[in-house]
């Protein structure tokens, strides 16, 4: 089984510590977990949700 390779969102930025991990090299999911708290619980999203969130996001201000 592969291991998720997590990494900082690029959204996240300088924001006093609230900043969300992502892993998207699991086939068929991508894994989000909050950085302050990786033992707290993780979201799963299949690609498609994924996408249309992150997409949703690059939108905001």
């Amino acid at each position: 089984m592969t291991e998720p390779n997590w990494h900082k969102s690029s959204r996240s930025g300088t924001n006093q510590g609230n900043c969300v991990e992502v892993a998207e090299n699991l086939p068929g999911r991508v894994l989000v977990r909050d950085t302050k708290d990786r033992d707290g619980g993780t979201l799963t999203f299949g690609p498609a949700a994924w996408r249309a969130f992150v997409g949703e996001v690059a939108r905001l201000p």
